[in-house]
């Protein structure tokens, strides 16, 4: 074949990648594993469950700045691409059967902490560990008397400014970890203050924190269908 047609044959080659109506390379869709923009990896795989900054979801905001003051990276990594045995959280990462590459779950860990983190919010504060192993029970309803019972009731089963705490449910549902995070963190775009309560008395101190979280682990193991 000659060097003039094999010219022209590429020359035509190309010429058909701009006909009419053929979508330009920046037009054409993206395979999932190659999206990293992180609004539509958050939105397609977080706020269903855990909302966003304009709205909350049914299980713990990620957009929250305590939240993300507590936590390191590679427990938030870790959590995102494992999930958490025995919720209804599930990895994510391809390795625990998800969808989404190292590298996007890479964008989704960062830019929750660069949108969302506020650096400084617990400057002057001495937080509590954000993990650590539950305490006594017993000193858990003592615990629980002097900083939830006014939100949730005397049992925990619900009270003028709380849901229930103790539902059957919630708590099979929910870890350990879960739990502590729950009573460190709080859901302050529901009127639950974080561990420092509203500011009308002390803090939960960590002992306290621990306690708590053994407390409704014990009402979870007292439950026929725990």
């Amino acid at each position: 074949m000659s060097g003039a047609i094999v010219t022209a044959l590429l020359v035509a080659l190309a010429a058909c990648d701009r006909l009419p109506g053929r979508p330009r390379a920046a037009d054409r869709p993206l395979r999932p594993s190659q999206v990293t923009d992180f609004a539509t990896l958050y939105g397609k795989n977080c706020t269903g469950c855990h909302g966003d900054d304009t709205r909350p979801g049914a299980a713990l905001a990620l957009a929250d700045p305590i939240y993300l003051a507590l936590i390191d990276d590679s427990t938030l990594r870790r959590v995102t691409s494992d999930g958490v045995p025995g919720t209804s959280m599930p990895g994510f990462a391809r390795s625990a059967g998800g969808q989404l590459t190292d590298e996007q779950i890479d964008v989704i860990v960062r830019e929750m902490r660069v949108r969302w983190g506020r650096p400084g919010i617990l400057a002057g504060v001495l937080p509590p560990a954000y993990a650590a192993p539950p305490g006594d029970p017993e000193r858990g309803a003592r615990a629980y008397a002097a900083h939830c019972a006014s939100c949730h009731g005397a049992t925990g089963a619900g009270g003028a400014h709380g849901g229930s705490i103790v539902d059957a449910s919630y708590l099979s549902l929910v870890s350990d970890q879960g739990l502590r995070t729950a009573v460190l963190v709080g859901r302050t775009v529901l009127g639950m203050p974080d561990w420092r309560g509203d500011g009308s008395g002390p803090p939960m101190s960590a002992e306290e924190i621990a306690d708590v979280v053994a407390w409704l682990i014990d009402k979870r193991r007292g439950r026929p269908d725990a």
